[in-house]
């Protein structure tokens, strides 16, 4: 998590006063507005404005001063405690904090006007009457708390629900990664287990499904990378596999595929583990021959087999299948993959996806 940390860690360097111009403009802009408000008439005459100058040098040190504490208080506790995971004690450690450090602020900033305007003398100094006069300043504290507290919050609630969606991608990546990794060695294990029993049987044959097993991997080595393949390849893909293992059933093994519109994309070597399937837990004999009917419905491929389940299994499972195809889909798409039982057949239905633009 080096990154996440670091944008943290760099929130700290974009404070208020890396942007000094916009800082003392914001602050005028509320200054000039509060004299509005308070003397409208000031601003009427040059006397006026004169008059009114010291009032607004007053507020404008309060308002740089309150902003700034705000500023200040809200990247200390940024670094230390998440609003995420602890709002109530970063509400209440931030409220006290800064009303705290607004008050002496406040107090200081009255005592200096007054004392500069010869409201008092330094040898009678009236503590408990400039406290009223440091409400107001008190009030726009508030203001600014509330701005920087909110402002907090908003940032950190982005940035974790950025974070979270980062880490959930590459979760994601990581296990449709790990769901493609099992098909390599799925496919190789099952090929040469078929291979280790051809060799007994018919060398010839047993050459040929080696030189149709090497451009079947090239394939396989191809789409190891891709989330998803065009239809066409996958399409190309399988009537290369049923090939295959045409050379060691024969006739055992009947296949049509009917595909007019080979637009789309599957999950890669979704039909290969569909085929495997298919040929592993069915009887296949020239009196019980296996049929595999390959078509295309809408934006649905449907892969059909008679249903004619073996009575022991003879080939051992690796237990990736179904699940690795419908995790797959699950993990890039909404659509979900559909399984039929009949008593004759056994259907599956594979969503055809498209590219989101």
């Amino acid at each position: 998590m080096p990154e996440i940390n670091q944008h943290r860690n760099c929130k700290t360097k974009d404070g208020i006063w890396s942007t000094l111009p916009n800082f003392l403009i914001i602050n005028l802009g509320i200054v000039t507005v509060l004299m509005l408000y308070f003397c409208p008439r000031c601003f009427l005459s040059w006397e006026g404005i004169k008059e009114l100058f010291p009032d607004f040098l007053f507020s404008l040190a309060v308002t740089i001063s309150m902003s700034y504490g705000g500023n200040a208080v809200e990247n200390f506790y940024d670094q230390r405690i998440s609003w995420i995971h602890h709002p109530v004690k970063r509400l209440l450690l931030t409220s006290i904090t800064y009303m705290s450090y607004a008050f002496l602020v406040s107090y200081s900033l009255v005592f200096l006007y007054s004392w500069l305007e010869g409201n008092f003398t330094l040898n009678e100094v009236p503590f408990f009457n400039l406290i009223e006069f440091a409400l107001m300043p008190m009030w726009i504290a508030l203001g600014f708390m509330a701005l920087f507290t909110t402002r907090s919050w908003l940032l950190e609630w982005r940035k974790s629900a950025l974070e979270a969606e980062i880490l959930r991608n590459e979760k994601l990546a990581s296990q449709y990664q790990s769901l493609k990794d099992q098909l390599n060695p799925h496919f190789l294990f099952n090929s040469l287990n078929v291979l280790s029993g051809l060799v007994y049987e018919n060398a010839d044959r047993s050459a040929a499904f080696i030189q149709k097993l090497s451009k079947i991997y090239r394939y396989v080595l191809e789409v190891q990378k891709e989330e998803i393949v065009e239809l066409e390849k996958e399409i190309s893909f399988a009537k290369n596999y049923l090939e295959l293992q045409k050379i060691r059933f024969e006739e055992s093994l009947q296949y049509k595929i009917e595909i007019e519109d080979s637009t789309g994309f599957l999950p890669p070597l979704s039909l290969q583990l569909l085929l495997e399937n298919a040929i592993k837990h069915n009887i296949l004999s020239e009196a019980n021959p296996l049929f595999i009917h390959i078509f295309r419905k809408g934006r649905n491929l449907w892969v059909s087999n008679t249903f004619q389940p073996k009575s022991s299994q003879t080939e051992p499972s690796t237990g990736v299948g179904l699940n690795n195809i419908k995790m797959r889909y699950a993990l890039i798409s909404t659509e979900n993959m559909e399984e039929i039982h009949t008593e004759d057949e056994f259907i599956i239905r594979l969503p055809i996806l498209e590219l989101s633009t």
